[in-house]
């Protein structure tokens, strides 16, 4: 069980990541550069005293996750453009993981955007102490199918924990039959997708994430330089170049990933070119018997 220490901070980190979120959001209008609207946001939650838990992702329409753009990224948001952001902070490893999905200056996707939104509320309403994983993904998938769509079936909430985004357990946007509970003590997010496509995401173009995938030094000095601001920095956490407060920083991530040190994140691209939306909260369980409380809440 955290402290009440520990747990403000998990709040304070959700918090931020909220507020973030929700700037995220009230970016995306035609003609936005996706380069300073990630700025905005990773700007934001580390001004008010939050590492970065991994890039802002800025997704749109048929791209589910795993985007974020370089640092010499042009591209704009378009009229019509569904855009998923997606980011997080940390405060003393303590993570806060939120999402959100706007549609550009139309309303075309506004039924698509409240399934993913609705299933995730839903949740919301029942979770807590001894619930099953497989309860959770019945209740998203339901929520989803009553509003005509199919969730994405590839992509799971997950377990967090102290330094760690994607820690033990996954929970699957359906029916999976896994009878293991979230207790009192947990963290986890629950990330509902939802698509008017096939319902699965493939791997597509890189999508400028890194991690740390084989922690060894390397012979090039400066590269070992940016290796050591890295593991300070990020704290083994996924990150972007983009990101880096460090000169060439491009150059030493490409090294880097020749070297085996870091590994790439592709994006994630709905299967028949669906649409995509996305909503996340973060979730702790307090006490024995206890309704989970939403984190990232702004």
């Amino acid at each position: 069980m955290l402290t009440s220490e520990q747990m403000e901070k998990l709040r304070k980190a959700g918090r931020v990541s909220a507020e973030a979120r929700d700037l995220g959001c009230e970016l995306c209008v035609p003609g936005a550069k996706l380069y300073d609207i990630a700025e905005e946001v990773e700007g934001y939650i580390r001004k008010h005293g939050c590492g970065l838990a991994f890039p802002c992702n800025i997704s749109i329409n048929e791209i589910a996750a795993h985007y974020t753009p370089s640092p010499n990224d042009q591209s704009r948001l378009e009229l019509g453009d569904v855009v998923k952001i997606d980011c997080g902070g940390f405060l003393d490893g303590f993570i806060g993981d939120t999402a959100a999905t706007v549609e550009v200056g139309t309303r075309a996707y506004t039924d698509l955007i409240l399934a993913s939104k609705r299933a995730r509320n839903t949740v919301a309403e029942f979770v807590g102490d001894g619930v099953p994983l497989c309860e959770i993904g019945s209740a998203i998938e339901n929520s989803v199918k009553r509003d005509g769509f199919k969730v994405i079936e590839n992509l799971c909430g997950h377990q967090i924990e102290q330094w760690d985004l994607h820690a033990g357990f996954s929970i699957p946007p359906y029916d999976s039959g896994d009878m293991t509970k979230v207790t009192a003590g947990m963290t986890f997010a629950v990330e509902p997708f939802a698509t008017n496509g096939g319902g699965a995401v493939v791997n597509g173009k890189p999508g400028n994430i890194v991690v740390i995938a084989r922690d060894h030094d390397v012979d090039d000095p400066k590269a070992q330089e940016f290796l050591e601001y890295v593991r300070e920095e990020f704290h083994h956490q996924p990150f972007c170049a983009r990101s880096c407060h460090m000169k060439d920083a491009e150059k030493h991530v490409r090294y880097l990933m020749r070297k085996g040190v870091l590994n790439g994140f592709a994006q994630l691209v709905e299967i028949k070119g669906g649409i995509v939306t996305q909503h996340e909260y973060t979730f702790h369980i307090p006490a024995p018997g206890a309704r989970a409380e939403v984190t990232t809440l702004p």
